[in-house]
């Protein structure tokens, strides 16, 4: 990739510091605090600052509702999200960078087996509110219903709700701490983690950051940076 003329360090960071939104609610994404965050997407919002010259300032959420309200309030200015339609109206994605999974969790003596079984007239699915699965469950279902909370299993759990959904890492790790429950193994939904930009930005600027996640998949980079959080390579999205 050739070094970016100075317009789009000053489309991208008219601040003079790229502001990048980070989601500490996704554990494959980012972990640590918000002092002190780390992950995948810490890796890329700071190789993105380095190419453009410009210092990088990391604002944390714990929630991606949270990390996309700060791009549309204009509190940030590159963002980490799943591809959904309902941010695609405020956000110029790239391709995926990352592809993880939604999964279910249900008590062990459910019926279900498969995703599809879930959605019937008088199944609850709590989820965490504003997630990629919440936004994706809430367009597809066509009869088991959403409940949001802070988190999917915590809403699983307060109300005595049929079905959780959630990331499969974390899903997982909660199955395992949890012997009441079991994992529907099949996904729901293949999450497509992208790196995006407000829709004000200059064509050309949006160009640079879909070549710029391209050449980081192509590159190792994005693998190395999984690794680096003990998190699988084969998580890494295929080129576009």
């Amino acid at each position: 990739m050739t070094i970016p003329p100075a317009s789009i360090a000053s489309d991208l960071a008219p601040t003079g510091t790229l502001r990048a939104s980070i989601n500490l609610g996704n554990p494959v994404l980012a972990h640590g605090t918000a002092a002190a965050p780390a992950g995948v997407t810490v890796d890329i919002a700071r190789e993105i600052g380095r190419r453009l010259g410009v210092d990088v300032e990391l604002v944390c959420f714990e929630a991606a509702r949270m990390s996309f309200e700060a791009m549309a309030e204009g509190r940030a200015d590159i963002c980490f999200l799943a591809i959904e339609p309902a941010r695609e109206a405020e956000v110029a994605f790239t391709a995926p960078y990352v592809l993880i999974e939604g999964v279910y969790a249900v008590p062990r003596e459910s019926p279900f087996t498969t995703p599809a079984d879930v959605d019937r007239d008088g199944v609850r699915i709590g989820v965490k509110q504003g997630s990629a699965y919440d936004l994706f469950l809430t367009r597809t279902l066509e009869h088991a219903s959403v409940e949001r909370g802070e988190e999917g299993v915590d809403a699983f759990r307060a109300q005595g709700l049929e079905v959780a959904a959630g990331i499969r890492q974390p899903m997982t790790a909660f199955v395992e701490a949890n012997p009441d429950v079991r994992l529907i193994e099949d996904r729901f939904m293949q999450i497509q983690q992208a790196l995006g930009t407000t829709k004000t930005r200059r064509p050309e600027t949006v160009q640079y950051l879909r070549d710029l996640v391209e050449e980081l998949k192509a590159g190792g980079f994005v693998a190395d940076a999984l690794r680096r959080a003990n998190h699988p390579d084969d998580l890494v999205a295929p080129a576009a």
